[in-house]
This record gives C-alpha cells, structure tokens and sequence, in this order.
C-alpha cells in the first residue's frame, strides 16, 4: 500500500511540474503557439513565373486535402501569367509577320536580289524604248529596200 500512495504522489507532482511548464509558470513565457498551417504564397510578386516557381509550390494538408481556397488562389496566379504570356506571344507573331509580309512585297526586293543576267538585259533598255521599237513604218521600208 506505501508503494501505491509513493506512485500517486509522484504522479501529481510529475503531472503538476508539466502543467507549470506548459502554462508558463516560472522566468519563461508559455509555450509559443503553434502556427496555423496556412498557405503563404511562395509566388514571387515582382517578377514573371518560372518553372522551378512552379515546382517548388507546395500546400498545407488538410483533414480532407488541400484548402480549395489556396489551390484557387494559386491557379489563378497561374492562369493571369499565361494569359499574360499568350497575349504577349500573339503579338510578338503578328509583328514578326508583318515584318515578313513587309520584306517580301518591298519594291527593292528585285534590284537587289534579281540574277546578273537580268540586270544586264535591263542595262540595255533603259536607254529610250522608241529607239529600239521599229514602227511598222520602217519595217515596210526596210523589206522594200528603201
């Protein structure tokens, strides 16, 4: 029976010196609560989304999954910066087409590109183009022998 009563008493004290501890009793403050686990959004704010921003995403358990409103807000994240990035790419691709349409109708796209041959062809003719026509005139005279 005294070794009964020894572990009962032992046990209040034990149980009374971690009800000190916990409640703060003592030059120490209480134990420091513990953080809600809560989403802190490791998307950087300031700078365009990379692959490894997306790797790196992870999210706090919950006692059915994840917190709908955390993965909401982080797939929103995502689809305003592809949004972003398509609208950005469209319009990177019509302005390289327009440059394309541009070069390939330019008026100095034949003078520059056009064959040698073609070019000394032309030198001729750009003299005076009556002078190298024969009227119908002068081929009469000339098969007459005039």
């Amino acid at each position: 029976m005294v070794l009964f009563l020894f572990l009962v008493i032992a046990l209040v004290v034990v149980v009374g010196a971690v009800t000190l501890a916990v409640v703060g009793g003592g030059e120490r403050a209480a134990l420091p609560d513990v953080a809600a686990e809560r989403f802190t959004d490791p998307l950087p704010p300031d700078r365009a989304l990379r692959r490894s921003d997306v790797e790196a995403l992870r999210f706090p358990l919950t006692l059915r999954g994840y917190r709908m409103a955390d993965v909401d807000e982080a797939l929103g994240r995502l689809a305003a910066e592809l949004a972003e990035r398509d609208a950005h790419i469209a319009e990177l691709e019509a302005a390289l087409a327009g440059a394309q349409a541009a070069a390939v109708s330019g008026p100095g796209l034949f003078k520059t590109h056009a064959p040698a041959s073609l070019t000394e062809d032309r030198a001729g003719q750009d003299q005076d183009p009556s002078q190298d026509r024969e009227t119908p005139k002068d081929a009469v005279e000339e098969e007459n022998g005039q």
